[in-house]
């Protein structure tokens, strides 16, 4: 009940929001303004350019009016008189066309009304005047349609009391503080350049390596558990993306096709149809199911330049991607032991609180599930995923209408720095795509038979996976992953040769080091040190070189004293074994 009446509350916000630059704003256009986690948001065509300083002035307005004691009033009026009462309002008659009943909805709160279904509070006195807060601008095209003209979106957060508005305003500061394209810039991880083009990400020195070291990671425990790496090119011909259903279900989300010597070719949005062909390529046996393919694919995917967010959405990444193709009575124990892998890694990144979520179809939607025939391969897949689950001991929760179009699917689910729910991974259990592509093993009867596919890509993308890392962090990397492990600081030149004596004995333990042994201050080396969130500090000078010792400070201004260099290497050696 209480977040049903904050939700109504802050829906009723972006009306007086509304309100408020109807106001100061005359000819203003108003688009929608609906409610959303945490606040609400309004889009407004505006006839003046709107700065983020006059946010403050919109609020302002905002609380004078609240304090005015405004009613919220619904009245049913017919289109047409809809249509004359927002003559002046393009977005609104566009809404009104679109409405298939004879029939709209209006809520009038003063001298403002808008065309709207509510519900509303019933008086602005149910608002608390210092529990919510305009945020930022942002734009917004119209409908989410590039095709269309861009609004300016006004943000707002609300909340029942200011002390929760305040929690989530210091929550918010320090997400901001984790935000991984502000932590990317800062230490030099990764870069976008217009004359690239938008949302196609370039890995710098450190940013490549730490995203090899994944790769590396994945690829040694894939291959512990039995999977068979392979590589895809990155286009295929019209005809493969139509034999899987992609080109029918999933074009929007695709490149335009490229024409070689006449014939239609698309950048690769899956790879799956390709492994399907390769398992295609060779009759396989009952014997050799499971047949596990990895691949880390690059693909490529149409995602709207209003979605594009550093490494969590781009056009262009790296699917830590894998298809087991089973025998029926494989399909559980297949999936369990995927689960185990995802314990397996999430454990060595210290990936907590995490939980699964099952996603079935909506059978009423024509447009995605219409070509579902076998509707019990569907039921029989969900109940695999879910008995597979509880036996594992996975948490989980089912909604519907989010399955991919060729099966259910589970996403892996996690709080991000925001508070907002991300997925990074999914497994999905497949009967449709052996059927499409024909695929068959020879089962102990000498008979062909259609295999199972499991898809799962534990990692999700390593693009959104590494920037999950750097937010999860704030950037202190573990000592096993960090570009830089460990930066010698020398207190004077006077001590760059034991120094440098040091660097080559941690260079032969396979340690990455580094040495500063510039001109500049040992307070500035430290500070720069820490800035760059090197995790080791080595300070050397008379003590330490006579002593044959270092001094040694760990990341986040803990001072560990003196130590003998074999024993601060034994240390250290143990934490990247055990990736602590």
């Amino acid at each position: 009940m209480k977040n049903k009446k904050i939700n109504t509350i802050r829906h009723s916000l972006a009306h007086i929001l509304a309100y408020a630059v109807q106001e100061l704003y005359p000819g203003t256009k108003f688009g929608i303004g609906p409610a959303i986690e945490n606040g609400f948001y309004y889009d407004f065509d505006f006839s003046v350019q709107i700065k983020a300083g006059d946010l403050k002035k919109i609020e302002k307005k905002m609380r004078e009016l609240i304090r005015s004691g405004l009613n919220f009033d619904k009245k049913i009026i017919p289109k047409k008189e809809a249509a004359k009462l927002f003559k002046n309002q393009p977005y609104k008659l566009e809404l009104i066309k679109e409405i298939p009943e004879k029939s709209v909805s209006v809520y009038q709160c003063g001298d403002f009304v808008d065309l709207c279904k509510g519900p509303h509070i019933k008086s602005s006195k149910e608002i608390n005047v210092r529990a919510f807060k305009l945020t930022k601008i942002a734009g917004a095209y119209w409908k989410g349609d590039e095709k269309n003209k861009m609004l300016a979106r006004i943000y707002g957060l609300a909340f029942e009391s200011e002390k929760e508005l305040d929690k989530y305003l210091k929550q918010l500061a320090e997400a901001e503080k984790r935000d991984h394209r502000v932590l990317g810039r800062e230490l030099g991880l990764f870069m976008t350049d217009e004359r690239i083009g938008q949302g196609l990400v370039m890995l710098l020195p450190k940013g490549a390596f730490i995203y090899k070291k994944l790769e590396d990671y994945m690829y040694s425990k894939e291959f512990k558990h039995g999977y068979h790496y392979v590589r895809t090119p990155i286009l295929a011909l019209e005809d493969l993306y139509k034999k899987s259903g992609h080109l029918s279900h999933y074009k929007d989300d695709m490149y335009n096709p490229i024409d070689i010597d006449g014939e239609k070719y698309y950048l690769k949005p899956m790879n799956c149809p390709h492994h399907h062909i390769m398992f295609k390529h060779e009759i396989k046996s009952y014997q050799q199911l499971p047949y596990r393919l990895s691949d880390f694919g690059m693909i490529h995917r149409y995602e709207r330049s209003g979605t594009l967010s550093g490494l969590i959405r781009t056009r262009g990444f790296c699917q830590n991607d894998a298809h087991i193709y089973c025998r029926r009575d494989q399909v559980e124990e297949e999936f369990i032991s995927v689960l185990k892998l995802f314990k397996e890694v999430y454990k060595d990144f210290q990936i907590k609180d995490y939980w699964f979520e099952l996603s079935l179809p909506d059978l009423k939607n024509k447009e995605k599930y219409g070509d579902i025939e076998n509707k019990k391969m569907w039921r029989e897949s969900a109940d695999i995923a879910r008995r597979a689950m509880k036996k594992f001991g996975a948490k989980f929760v089912e909604i519907e209408g989010e399955a991919a179009f060729y099966g259910p699917k589970i996403d892996v689910q996690v709080k991000n720095v925001f508070g907002k729910t991300d997925t990074i991974a999914t497994i999905q259990i497949d009967f449709y795509m052996p059927e499409r592509f024909d695929l068959n093993f020879i089962n102990k009867k000498g008979e062909k038979e259609r295999p199972v596919i499991i898809h799962r890509a534990i990692m999700g993308s390593f693009e959104r996976f590494f920037a999950f890392l750097i937010e999860q962090t704030k950037g202190n990397f573990p000592l096993w992953i960090s570009p830089i492990q460990i930066e010698i600081a020398p207190i004077s030149k006077k001590y760059n040769p034991y120094a440098r004596k040091i660097k080559r004995r941690l260079e032969k333990e396979e340690i990455r080091v580094k040495l500063n042994d510039n001109d500049d201050t040992l307070g500035k080396k430290i500070r720069e040190s820490e800035k760059q969130k090197i995790p080791y500090l080595l300070i050397v000078g008379e003590k330490e070189k006579k002593n044959e010792t270092v001094s040694a400070r760990k990341r986040g201004r803990k001072d560990l004293g003196e130590l003998k260099l074999e024993n601060f290497i034994g240390r250290i050696k143990k934490e990247i074994e055990t990736k602590k």
